[in-house]
Protein backbone atom coordinates (compact mmCIF):
# COMPACT_ATOMS: atom_id res chain seq x y z
CA UNK A 1 0.00 0.00 0.00
CA UNK A 2 1.64 3.38 -0.84
CA UNK A 3 1.88 5.94 2.27
CA UNK A 4 -0.79 8.20 2.32
CA UNK A 5 -3.56 5.84 1.00
CA UNK A 6 -5.64 4.89 4.02
CA UNK A 7 -5.35 1.10 5.17
CA UNK A 8 -8.27 -0.44 3.09
CA UNK A 9 -7.97 1.95 0.59
CA UNK A 10 -10.95 3.62 1.13
CA UNK A 11 -10.64 7.64 0.87
CA UNK A 12 -13.61 9.76 3.09
CA UNK A 13 -14.97 12.81 2.92
CA UNK A 14 -13.76 16.01 5.26
CA UNK A 15 -16.71 18.19 6.56
CA UNK A 16 -17.12 20.02 9.52
CA UNK A 17 -13.29 18.64 10.61
CA UNK A 18 -14.95 15.02 10.63
CA UNK A 19 -14.07 12.14 8.39
CA UNK A 20 -16.65 10.18 7.09
CA UNK A 21 -17.58 7.68 4.30
CA UNK A 22 -20.15 8.86 1.61
CA UNK A 23 -23.48 8.63 2.75
CA UNK A 24 -24.39 6.23 -0.20
CA UNK A 25 -21.33 3.95 0.09
CA UNK A 26 -20.20 4.63 -3.84
CA UNK A 27 -16.73 5.05 -4.62
CA UNK A 28 -14.49 4.70 -7.69
CA UNK A 29 -11.03 3.18 -8.49
CA UNK A 30 -8.14 5.37 -8.31
CA UNK A 31 -5.60 4.30 -11.05
CA UNK A 32 -1.85 4.67 -11.38
CA UNK A 33 -2.03 5.22 -14.89
CA UNK A 34 1.84 3.83 -14.99
CA UNK A 35 1.10 0.48 -14.33
CA UNK A 36 -2.74 0.74 -14.59
CA UNK A 37 -3.11 -1.04 -11.10
CA UNK A 38 -6.03 0.41 -8.31
CA UNK A 39 -4.17 2.33 -5.74
CA UNK A 40 -7.51 3.00 -3.82
CA UNK A 41 -10.79 3.90 -4.16
CA UNK A 42 -12.28 7.70 -3.63
CA UNK A 43 -15.39 8.43 -1.95
CA UNK A 44 -18.39 10.17 -4.08
CA UNK A 45 -19.97 12.45 -2.10
CA UNK A 46 -23.80 13.32 -2.95
CA UNK A 47 -25.06 16.75 -3.67
CA UNK A 48 -26.55 16.82 -0.29
CA UNK A 49 -23.09 15.89 1.60
CA UNK A 50 -21.69 18.98 -0.93
CA UNK A 51 -23.97 20.80 0.41
CA UNK A 52 -23.41 19.74 3.89
CA UNK A 53 -19.98 21.21 3.29
CA UNK A 54 -20.86 24.45 2.67
CA UNK A 55 -23.21 24.84 5.34
CA UNK A 56 -19.82 23.53 7.69
CA UNK A 57 -18.32 26.72 6.21
CA UNK A 58 -21.02 28.98 6.55
CA UNK A 59 -21.21 28.12 10.07
CA UNK A 60 -17.67 29.19 10.52
CA UNK A 61 -17.68 32.38 7.69
CA UNK A 62 -17.92 34.93 10.73
CA UNK A 63 -15.16 33.13 13.39
CA UNK A 64 -12.81 32.60 10.37
CA UNK A 65 -12.64 36.15 8.96
CA UNK A 66 -12.73 37.65 12.75
CA UNK A 67 -9.36 35.36 12.98
CA UNK A 68 -6.51 37.81 13.57
CA UNK A 69 -4.64 37.84 10.42
CA UNK A 70 -1.53 37.07 12.05
CA UNK A 71 -2.94 33.71 13.48
CA UNK A 72 -3.87 32.57 10.31
CA UNK A 73 -0.40 33.65 9.13
CA UNK A 74 0.75 31.26 11.52
CA UNK A 75 -1.71 28.54 10.92
CA UNK A 76 -0.22 29.28 7.01
CA UNK A 77 3.42 28.46 7.92
CA UNK A 78 2.53 25.29 9.78
CA UNK A 79 0.86 23.50 7.40
CA UNK A 80 4.18 24.55 4.93
CA UNK A 81 6.58 22.98 7.56
CA UNK A 82 4.07 19.82 7.36
CA UNK A 83 4.43 19.86 3.71
CA UNK A 84 7.97 20.39 3.58
CA UNK A 85 8.78 17.87 6.11
CA UNK A 86 6.02 15.18 4.27
CA UNK A 87 8.21 16.24 0.99
CA UNK A 88 8.61 12.76 -0.24
CA UNK A 89 5.31 10.91 0.70
CA UNK A 90 3.59 13.33 -0.94
CA UNK A 91 5.99 13.63 -3.95
CA UNK A 92 5.14 9.40 -4.34
CA UNK A 93 1.53 9.95 -3.70
CA UNK A 94 1.19 12.46 -6.85
CA UNK A 95 3.93 10.39 -8.99
CA UNK A 96 1.18 7.22 -8.08
CA UNK A 97 -1.97 8.63 -8.98
CA UNK A 98 -1.32 11.39 -11.64
CA UNK A 99 2.04 9.67 -13.31
CA UNK A 100 4.10 12.40 -12.47
CA UNK A 101 7.89 11.86 -12.94
CA UNK A 102 9.21 11.64 -9.49
CA UNK A 103 11.56 14.09 -9.85
CA UNK A 104 8.73 16.76 -11.23
CA UNK A 105 6.65 15.64 -8.22
CA UNK A 106 8.73 16.74 -5.83
CA UNK A 107 9.25 20.21 -7.16
CA UNK A 108 5.58 20.70 -7.43
CA UNK A 109 5.52 19.49 -3.38
CA UNK A 110 8.12 22.42 -2.99
CA UNK A 111 6.28 25.09 -5.08
CA UNK A 112 3.23 24.07 -2.90
CA UNK A 113 5.15 24.68 0.33
CA UNK A 114 6.03 28.01 -1.21
CA UNK A 115 2.87 29.25 -1.72
CA UNK A 116 1.32 28.71 1.98
CA UNK A 117 4.56 30.62 3.08
CA UNK A 118 3.51 32.93 0.39
CA UNK A 119 -0.09 33.69 1.47
CA UNK A 120 1.22 34.19 4.86
CA UNK A 121 3.00 36.53 4.20
CA UNK A 122 0.61 38.28 1.71
CA UNK A 123 -1.87 39.03 4.80
CA UNK A 124 0.20 42.05 6.06
CA UNK A 125 -0.17 43.55 2.64
CA UNK A 126 -4.08 42.95 2.26
CA UNK A 127 -5.31 46.05 3.19
CA UNK A 128 -6.96 49.20 1.64
CA UNK A 129 -6.02 52.73 0.85
CA UNK A 130 -6.87 56.43 2.38
CA UNK A 131 -8.27 59.38 0.12
CA UNK A 132 -8.01 62.87 0.76
CA UNK A 133 -11.84 63.63 1.36
CA UNK A 134 -11.59 67.42 0.79
CA UNK A 135 -10.51 67.44 -2.31
CA UNK A 136 -14.04 66.30 -3.53
CA UNK A 137 -16.40 69.40 -3.84
CA UNK A 138 -19.29 67.35 -2.79
CA UNK A 139 -20.59 66.01 -0.73
CA UNK A 140 -20.71 69.31 1.90
CA UNK A 141 -18.43 68.89 4.58
CA UNK A 142 -15.09 66.89 3.37
CA UNK A 143 -13.34 68.75 5.30
CA UNK A 144 -14.20 67.09 8.32
CA UNK A 145 -14.01 63.84 6.85
CA UNK A 146 -11.08 60.96 6.34
CA UNK A 147 -12.22 58.25 3.90
CA UNK A 148 -10.29 54.98 3.70
CA UNK A 149 -11.18 51.48 2.67
CA UNK A 150 -10.67 48.30 3.89
CA UNK A 151 -11.12 44.35 2.27
CA UNK A 152 -13.51 42.22 3.69
CA UNK A 153 -13.80 38.52 3.05
CA UNK A 154 -16.06 37.59 0.09
CA UNK A 155 -17.73 34.59 1.98
CA UNK A 156 -17.53 30.85 1.27
CA UNK A 157 -14.92 29.89 -1.45
CA UNK A 158 -15.19 26.95 -3.82
CA UNK A 159 -11.94 25.66 -4.85
CA UNK A 160 -12.45 23.17 -7.73
CA UNK A 161 -8.49 21.37 -8.79
CA UNK A 162 -7.19 19.86 -11.54
CA UNK A 163 -5.67 16.41 -11.89
CA UNK A 164 -2.21 17.45 -13.78
CA UNK A 165 -1.26 19.52 -10.36
CA UNK A 166 -2.98 18.36 -7.71
CA UNK A 167 -1.59 19.78 -4.81
CA UNK A 168 0.03 22.57 -6.10
CA UNK A 169 -2.94 23.85 -8.18
CA UNK A 170 -5.06 22.69 -5.36
CA UNK A 171 -2.80 25.08 -2.89
CA UNK A 172 -3.35 28.30 -5.28
CA UNK A 173 -6.79 28.12 -4.41
CA UNK A 174 -6.94 27.26 -0.90
CA UNK A 175 -3.92 29.49 0.69
CA UNK A 176 -5.22 32.42 -0.38
CA UNK A 177 -9.04 31.83 0.59
CA UNK A 178 -7.57 31.00 3.85
CA UNK A 179 -5.19 34.01 3.95
CA UNK A 180 -7.98 36.68 3.02
CA UNK A 181 -10.20 34.82 6.08
CA UNK A 182 -12.70 33.35 3.66
CA UNK A 183 -13.91 29.02 4.30
CA UNK A 184 -13.07 26.57 1.55
CA UNK A 185 -15.00 24.07 0.12
CA UNK A 186 -12.58 21.91 -2.01
CA UNK A 187 -13.08 19.31 -4.39
CA UNK A 188 -10.35 18.07 -5.95
CA UNK A 189 -10.27 15.86 -8.72
CA UNK A 190 -11.41 12.09 -8.75
CA UNK A 191 -8.10 10.95 -9.89
CA UNK A 192 -5.92 12.17 -6.89
CA UNK A 193 -8.31 12.14 -3.99
CA UNK A 194 -5.53 11.09 -1.60
CA UNK A 195 -3.18 14.08 -2.21
CA UNK A 196 -6.30 16.07 -1.39
CA UNK A 197 -6.83 14.82 1.82
CA UNK A 198 -3.60 14.21 3.18
CA UNK A 199 -3.66 17.69 2.37
CA UNK A 200 -6.31 17.96 4.56
CA UNK A 201 -4.63 15.94 7.66
CA UNK A 202 -1.81 18.84 7.99
CA UNK A 203 -4.23 21.47 7.92
CA UNK A 204 -6.47 19.02 10.81
CA UNK A 205 -2.90 18.83 12.62
CA UNK A 206 -2.20 22.02 12.87
CA UNK A 207 -5.23 22.86 14.43
CA UNK A 208 -7.70 24.95 11.79
CA UNK A 209 -10.82 25.05 13.21
CA UNK A 210 -13.91 22.47 12.21
CA UNK A 211 -15.64 23.82 9.01
CA UNK A 212 -12.78 26.29 7.27
CA UNK A 213 -11.43 23.78 5.68
CA UNK A 214 -13.70 20.84 3.65
CA UNK A 215 -13.32 18.71 1.37
CA UNK A 216 -15.45 16.49 -1.12
CA UNK A 217 -15.09 14.16 -4.25
CA UNK A 218 -17.23 13.51 -6.58
CA UNK A 219 -18.85 14.37 -10.19
CA UNK A 220 -19.36 18.19 -11.63
CA UNK A 221 -22.34 17.74 -12.94
CA UNK A 222 -23.69 16.91 -9.31
CA UNK A 223 -21.32 17.73 -6.40
CA UNK A 224 -19.75 20.83 -8.25
CA UNK A 225 -23.13 22.06 -9.12
CA UNK A 226 -24.16 21.53 -5.74
CA UNK A 227 -21.37 23.68 -4.56
CA UNK A 228 -21.39 26.56 -7.29
CA UNK A 229 -25.16 26.45 -6.62
CA UNK A 230 -25.67 26.83 -3.67
CA UNK A 231 -26.66 30.12 -1.75
CA UNK A 232 -24.25 30.18 0.68
CA UNK A 233 -21.04 30.37 -1.93
CA UNK A 234 -19.60 33.31 -2.87
CA UNK A 235 -16.66 32.09 -5.15
CA UNK A 236 -16.01 29.92 -7.55
CA UNK A 237 -12.11 29.05 -8.11
CA UNK A 238 -11.39 26.65 -11.03
CA UNK A 239 -8.67 24.84 -13.08
CA UNK A 240 -9.51 22.51 -15.95
CA UNK A 241 -11.33 22.61 -19.31
CA UNK A 242 -12.95 25.99 -21.11
CA UNK A 243 -15.99 23.71 -21.93
CA UNK A 244 -16.46 22.69 -18.09
CA UNK A 245 -15.19 26.68 -16.75
CA UNK A 246 -18.32 28.17 -18.98
CA UNK A 247 -20.80 25.79 -17.45
CA UNK A 248 -19.33 27.14 -14.04
CA UNK A 249 -19.41 30.71 -15.12
CA UNK A 250 -23.08 30.60 -16.54
CA UNK A 251 -24.35 29.01 -12.98
CA UNK A 252 -22.00 31.03 -11.01
CA UNK A 253 -23.32 34.24 -13.59
CA UNK A 254 -26.98 33.39 -12.90
CA UNK A 255 -26.27 34.19 -9.05
CA UNK A 256 -23.51 36.78 -8.98
CA UNK A 257 -21.00 35.01 -7.56
CA UNK A 258 -17.70 36.01 -8.71
CA UNK A 259 -15.27 33.56 -10.31
CA UNK A 260 -11.38 32.47 -11.50
CA UNK A 261 -11.23 30.79 -13.71
CA UNK A 262 -7.86 29.39 -15.58
CA UNK A 263 -8.99 27.47 -18.47
CA UNK A 264 -7.36 25.93 -21.82
CA UNK A 265 -4.99 27.26 -23.96
CA UNK A 266 -3.24 26.66 -27.05
CA UNK A 267 -0.05 28.65 -26.40
CA UNK A 268 2.50 29.36 -29.36
CA UNK A 269 6.12 29.23 -29.13
CA UNK A 270 7.58 31.40 -31.74
CA UNK A 271 10.77 30.76 -33.09
CA UNK A 272 12.25 33.72 -35.28
CA UNK A 273 15.35 32.65 -37.52
CA UNK A 274 17.89 34.31 -35.79
CA UNK A 275 17.13 32.60 -32.31
CA UNK A 276 19.94 30.53 -31.30
CA UNK A 277 18.82 26.28 -32.06
CA UNK A 278 21.17 25.09 -28.85
CA UNK A 279 19.37 27.39 -26.87
CA UNK A 280 15.92 27.13 -28.45
CA UNK A 281 15.37 23.32 -28.84
CA UNK A 282 15.89 22.07 -25.56
CA UNK A 283 13.81 24.83 -23.92
CA UNK A 284 11.23 23.62 -26.66
CA UNK A 285 11.56 20.11 -25.58
CA UNK A 286 10.99 21.19 -22.36
CA UNK A 287 7.55 23.04 -22.75
CA UNK A 288 6.33 20.63 -24.70
CA UNK A 289 6.79 17.03 -23.12
CA UNK A 290 7.25 18.17 -19.77
CA UNK A 291 4.67 15.76 -18.05
CA UNK A 292 3.86 14.47 -21.18
CA UNK A 293 2.20 18.22 -22.11
CA UNK A 294 -0.52 17.71 -19.75
CA UNK A 295 -0.20 21.24 -18.65
CA UNK A 296 -2.05 24.26 -19.60
CA UNK A 297 0.91 26.34 -20.30
CA UNK A 298 2.94 23.53 -22.43
CA UNK A 299 3.70 24.78 -25.28
CA UNK A 300 0.82 23.29 -28.14
CA UNK A 301 2.08 24.81 -31.12
CA UNK A 302 5.55 25.61 -32.33
CA UNK A 303 5.59 28.65 -34.72
CA UNK A 304 9.06 28.21 -36.46
CA UNK A 305 10.27 30.91 -39.64
CA UNK A 306 10.80 29.12 -42.59
CA UNK A 307 14.56 29.34 -43.48
CA UNK A 308 15.47 27.88 -40.14
CA UNK A 309 12.21 25.21 -39.83
CA UNK A 310 14.25 22.15 -41.39
CA UNK A 311 16.74 22.16 -38.81
CA UNK A 312 14.82 23.05 -35.72
CA UNK A 313 12.84 20.40 -36.59
CA UNK A 314 15.79 17.73 -37.22
CA UNK A 315 17.20 19.04 -34.09
CA UNK A 316 13.86 18.57 -32.23
CA UNK A 317 12.93 14.90 -33.48
CA UNK A 318 16.38 14.09 -31.94
CA UNK A 319 15.83 15.56 -28.45
CA UNK A 320 12.06 13.84 -28.26
CA UNK A 321 13.42 10.11 -29.37
CA UNK A 322 15.92 10.67 -26.74
CA UNK A 323 13.50 11.11 -23.95
CA UNK A 324 13.15 8.33 -21.43
CA UNK A 325 9.58 6.96 -21.88
CA UNK A 326 8.53 5.46 -18.10
CA UNK A 327 6.96 4.79 -14.68
CA UNK A 328 6.65 8.03 -12.89
CA UNK A 329 8.20 6.20 -9.58
CA UNK A 330 11.56 5.72 -11.34
CA UNK A 331 14.05 8.49 -10.91
CA UNK A 332 15.49 8.80 -14.45
CA UNK A 333 12.16 8.92 -15.92
CA UNK A 334 11.88 12.47 -18.09
CA UNK A 335 7.80 11.32 -19.78
CA UNK A 336 5.91 9.42 -17.80
CA UNK A 337 1.94 8.35 -18.87
CA UNK A 338 -1.08 10.29 -19.51
CA UNK A 339 -3.37 10.33 -17.25
CA UNK A 340 -5.97 7.69 -18.51
CA UNK A 341 -6.08 5.60 -21.73
CA UNK A 342 -8.60 7.60 -23.04
CA UNK A 343 -6.05 10.33 -23.07
CA UNK A 344 -3.59 8.64 -25.16
CA UNK A 345 -6.93 7.31 -27.72
CA UNK A 346 -6.92 11.42 -27.71
CA UNK A 347 -2.87 11.49 -29.04
CA UNK A 348 -4.12 8.96 -31.64
CA UNK A 349 -6.74 10.60 -33.15
CA UNK A 350 -5.11 13.92 -33.46
CA UNK A 351 -2.04 12.30 -35.17
CA UNK A 352 -4.20 10.30 -37.58
CA UNK A 353 -5.71 13.34 -38.38
CA UNK A 354 -2.19 15.59 -38.93
CA UNK A 355 -1.63 12.61 -40.99
CA UNK A 356 -3.84 12.67 -43.07
CA UNK A 357 -4.01 16.38 -44.01
CA UNK A 358 -0.12 15.52 -45.22
CA UNK A 359 1.76 16.21 -42.14
CA UNK A 360 5.18 14.62 -41.28
CA UNK A 361 5.75 12.93 -38.46
CA UNK A 362 9.43 13.04 -37.49
CA UNK A 363 9.45 11.22 -34.04
CA UNK A 364 6.76 9.13 -32.31
CA UNK A 365 3.75 8.80 -33.09
CA UNK A 366 2.68 5.73 -31.98
CA UNK A 367 2.35 4.03 -28.18
CA UNK A 368 5.83 3.36 -27.44
CA UNK A 369 7.13 -0.41 -27.35
CA UNK A 370 8.97 0.28 -23.64
CA UNK A 371 6.62 -0.03 -20.62
CA UNK A 372 3.64 -1.50 -20.52
CA UNK A 373 0.24 -1.81 -18.78
CA UNK A 374 0.21 2.10 -18.57
CA UNK A 375 -1.31 4.82 -20.57
CA UNK A 376 2.20 5.92 -22.45
CA UNK A 377 2.67 7.46 -25.68
CA UNK A 378 5.66 8.47 -27.44
CA UNK A 379 6.65 12.15 -27.38
CA UNK A 380 5.62 13.10 -30.86
CA UNK A 381 7.04 15.81 -33.83
CA UNK A 382 4.89 16.98 -36.29
CA UNK A 383 6.20 18.85 -39.43
CA UNK A 384 4.27 20.70 -42.19
CA UNK A 385 1.22 20.76 -39.79
CA UNK A 386 -1.27 22.93 -41.42
CA UNK A 387 -3.46 25.26 -39.61
CA UNK A 388 -6.79 23.27 -40.02
CA UNK A 389 -4.97 20.04 -38.64
CA UNK A 390 -7.14 19.12 -35.05
CA UNK A 391 -3.72 19.64 -33.29
CA UNK A 392 -3.03 22.63 -34.26
CA UNK A 393 -6.80 24.21 -33.27
CA UNK A 394 -7.99 21.55 -30.62
CA UNK A 395 -5.63 21.64 -27.15
CA UNK A 396 -4.07 18.23 -26.80
CA UNK A 397 -2.67 17.71 -23.13
CA UNK A 398 -0.07 15.56 -24.45
CA UNK A 399 3.30 15.08 -25.53
CA UNK A 400 2.72 16.27 -29.29
CA UNK A 401 4.69 18.71 -31.11
CA UNK A 402 3.09 20.47 -33.72
CA UNK A 403 5.33 22.39 -35.98
CA UNK A 404 3.91 25.30 -38.12
CA UNK A 405 6.37 27.58 -40.44
CA UNK A 406 5.81 30.78 -41.38
CA UNK A 407 7.30 33.77 -43.48
CA UNK A 408 6.17 36.90 -42.15
CA UNK A 409 6.07 38.20 -38.56
CA UNK A 410 2.44 38.73 -39.62
CA UNK A 411 1.67 35.31 -40.05
CA UNK A 412 3.29 34.39 -37.00
CA UNK A 413 0.77 36.91 -35.06
CA UNK A 414 -2.31 36.16 -36.82
CA UNK A 415 -1.82 32.18 -36.16
CA UNK A 416 -0.42 33.27 -33.00
CA UNK A 417 -3.91 34.70 -32.22
CA UNK A 418 -6.18 32.48 -34.41
CA UNK A 419 -7.79 30.16 -31.72
CA UNK A 420 -10.13 31.20 -29.18
CA UNK A 421 -7.45 30.57 -26.35
CA UNK A 422 -4.99 33.43 -25.32
CA UNK A 423 -3.21 31.67 -21.70
CA UNK A 424 0.57 32.01 -22.36
CA UNK A 425 3.08 32.42 -25.47
CA UNK A 426 7.01 32.01 -25.99
CA UNK A 427 9.11 34.28 -28.47
CA UNK A 428 12.52 33.32 -28.83
CA UNK A 429 14.94 35.70 -30.57
CA UNK A 430 18.58 38.10 -30.24
CA UNK A 431 16.45 40.68 -31.85
CA UNK A 432 14.00 42.16 -28.60
CA UNK A 433 12.69 45.34 -30.72
CA UNK A 434 11.13 42.03 -32.67
CA UNK A 435 10.74 40.62 -29.70
CA UNK A 436 8.97 43.18 -27.77
CA UNK A 437 7.16 43.67 -31.19
CA UNK A 438 5.45 40.39 -31.30
CA UNK A 439 4.82 40.21 -27.42
CA UNK A 440 2.67 43.13 -27.69
CA UNK A 441 0.86 42.48 -30.37
CA UNK A 442 0.04 38.09 -29.11
CA UNK A 443 -3.06 38.03 -27.46
CA UNK A 444 -2.40 36.09 -24.16
CA UNK A 445 -2.10 36.58 -20.18
CA UNK A 446 1.26 36.02 -20.39
CA UNK A 447 4.55 36.50 -23.17
CA UNK A 448 7.97 34.96 -22.05
CA UNK A 449 10.75 36.36 -24.59
CA UNK A 450 13.57 33.56 -24.99
CA UNK A 451 11.46 31.28 -21.98
CA UNK A 452 9.14 28.68 -22.59
CA UNK A 453 6.06 28.89 -22.16
CA UNK A 454 5.34 26.91 -19.13
CA UNK A 455 7.11 29.28 -16.61
CA UNK A 456 4.58 30.56 -13.55
CA UNK A 457 5.95 31.99 -10.93
CA UNK A 458 3.45 31.78 -7.98
CA UNK A 459 3.20 34.98 -6.21
CA UNK A 460 2.97 36.93 -9.45
CA UNK A 461 -0.19 37.18 -11.62
CA UNK A 462 -1.32 34.71 -13.59
CA UNK A 463 -4.30 33.64 -16.03
CA UNK A 464 -5.73 34.22 -19.58
CA UNK A 465 -7.76 35.91 -21.69
CA UNK A 466 -10.17 34.98 -24.25
CA UNK A 467 -11.73 31.51 -23.25
CA UNK A 468 -8.37 30.73 -21.32
CA UNK A 469 -9.38 32.33 -18.12
CA UNK A 470 -11.37 35.38 -16.32
CA UNK A 471 -9.41 36.55 -12.82
CA UNK A 472 -6.11 36.29 -11.71
CA UNK A 473 -4.24 33.83 -9.90
CA UNK A 474 -0.67 34.53 -7.82
CA UNK A 475 -0.69 34.56 -4.52
CA UNK A 476 -1.61 38.56 -3.85
CA UNK A 477 -3.60 38.64 -6.90
CA UNK A 478 -5.90 36.00 -5.64
CA UNK A 479 -6.50 37.68 -2.59
CA UNK A 480 -7.70 40.87 -4.25
CA UNK A 481 -10.01 38.66 -5.86
CA UNK A 482 -11.28 37.00 -2.93
CA UNK A 483 -12.29 39.89 -0.70
CA UNK A 484 -14.16 42.85 -1.06
CA UNK A 485 -13.82 46.28 -1.14
CA UNK A 486 -15.25 48.47 1.27
CA UNK A 487 -15.66 52.15 1.83
CA UNK A 488 -15.58 53.92 5.36
CA UNK A 489 -16.33 57.41 6.26
CA UNK A 490 -15.41 59.01 9.03
CA UNK A 491 -16.88 63.06 10.10
CA UNK A 492 -14.72 63.89 12.79
CA UNK A 493 -16.27 67.63 12.90
CA UNK A 494 -19.87 68.33 13.84
CA UNK A 495 -22.43 65.35 12.62
CA UNK A 496 -24.12 66.51 9.08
Amino acid sequence: MTEGIPAGGKGALYIGGAWRPPSGGEYVRVVDPSTGETLGEAPVASADEASAAVDAAAEAEERWGATPGHDRARLLRAVADRLLADRETMARLIASEVGKPIVDARVEVDRAVGVYRFAAEEIRHLGGESFPADAYERPAGNESRFLFTVRDPIGVVVAIGPFNFPLNLLSHKVAPALAAGNPVVAKPTSAAPFTATRLAEHFDAVGLPAGVLNVVVGPGRSVGNALVEHPRTRLVTFTGSTEVGKGIAERAGRNAKRVILEMGGMDPFVVLADAPLEVVVPAAARGIFSYSGQVCTASKRLLVEESIADRFARALADRARSLRVGPALEESTEVGPLIDAGAVDRMEELVADARARHAEVLAGGARPAGPSGGSFYAPTVLDHVPEDARVARDEPFGPIAPILRFRALEDAVRIANATPYGLQAAVYTRDLARGFALAKRIRAGGVHLNDPTNLRWDALPFGGVKESGLGREGLRYAMQEMTEIKLISVNFGTPS
